[in-house]
C-alpha cells in the first residue's frame, strides 16, 4: 500500500536530518531520511510498515531521535520518492544496501535494527546476514503466509502469494539480542503469529513483551512499551 511523493517534496521534521538518495541498482533509487544528533548513543536502521511513505514514517521515527539516537529510515521501491521494480529480493537487497551505507559511518556494534509490521521480516533478514547490536521487532509475523492463512483460511494462499517473508527462517540464525513487542488485540498481524515466531528463536537471546489490549498501530502509547524501549536503548 505505497503512497508516492513528488521528487520536489520538501520534508519537514523536528530534528536535523539529511535526505539521502541511494542507488543499489542502475534502475533503482532508494530515498531515505538520516536523522543526526550530537553525540548519538548509536544508530537505528528502521524498516517501516506496508503503508505510507517517509513523510509519515519520518515523524514516527523521531521518537527514537528524541532518545539521542541517529536514525536512518528508508522508503521501499515505489514508496515516496523511491523508484524501481519491487520484489521480495529487492526488499532484501535494498535493506542490506542501507545497512552497508551505515557501516561507512558507524561501527557495526552501534547499529540497532528495528522492524515494524511488514518491516519485521526485512529487519530479521538483515540481522541474520550481519552482526548488529540488537534486533527489535514490533508486531512481527511468523511469515506472511502464516498471517494470510489465519486471515483467509478459505483460499489457497501458499499458491497465491507473491511475497513470503519467512521471518521464522531468518530469526533462527540471528545472534544478537532480539526483542519482540506484540499487542494481544492486534487485528492485522495476529498475536499468535508473533508468539509462534518467538518459539523459533533461542530462549536465551529473545525477549517477548506482550502488551495487553494493544492493537497494531498503538503500541507506543503503552507504558510497558516505553519502559522496555528505554531499557533497551539505555
Amino acid at each position: 500500500m505505497p503512497t508516492e511523493l513528488q521528487t520536489d517534496h520538501q520534508f519537514e521534521f523536528n530534528y536535523p536530518f539529511k535526505e539521502v538518495f541511494l542507488h543499489p541498482e542502475a534502475d533503482a533509487t532508494i530515498n531515505a531520511i538520516h536523522f543526526k544528533v550530537d553525540q548519538p548513543k548509536g544508530v537505528i536502521l528502521y524498516f517501516h510498515g506496508n503503508a505510507g511513505d517517509l513523510s509519515r514514517w519520518g515523524k514516527i521515527t523521531e521518537y527514537f531521535v528524541e532518545k539521542n539516537y541517529d536514525v536512518l529510515v528508508m522508503d521501499y521501491r515505489t514508496y515516496g520518492k523511491s523508484k524501481g521494480k519491487l520484489s521480495e529480493n529487492a526488499f532484501y537487497d535494498d535493506a542490506q544496501y542501507c545497512y552497508n551505507y551505515l557501516l561507512q559511518h558507524y561501527p557495526e556494534e552501534a547499529v540497532i535494527l528495528y522492524g515494524r509490521s511488514l518491516g519485521t521480516g526485512i529487519a530479521s533478514f538483515v540481522a541474520h546476514k550481519n552482526k548488529p547490536r540488537t534486533l527489535i521487532l514490533e508486531t512481527p509475523y511468523y511469515s506472511i503466509e502464516d498471517v494470510a492463512k489465519q486471515r483467509f483460511p478459505m483460499f489457497p494462499v501458499s499458491k497465491l502469494l507473491r511475497y513470503k517473508f519467512p521471518t521464522y527462517e531468518f530469526i533462527q540464525s540471528v545472534n544478537c539480542p532480539i526483542y519482540i513487542f506484540h499487542g494481544t488485540d492486534d487485528k492485522v498481524v495476529p498475536y499468535a503469529s508473533g508468539l509462534k515466531l518467538k518459539e523459533t528463536a533461542s530462549s536465551d537471546k529473545i525477549t517477548f513483551i506482550s502488551l495487553i489490549g494493544g492493537g497494531h498501530n498503538n503500541l507506543m502509547h503503552f507504558d510497558a512499551y516505553n519502559a522496555q524501549i528505554d531499557k533497551i536503548l539505555n
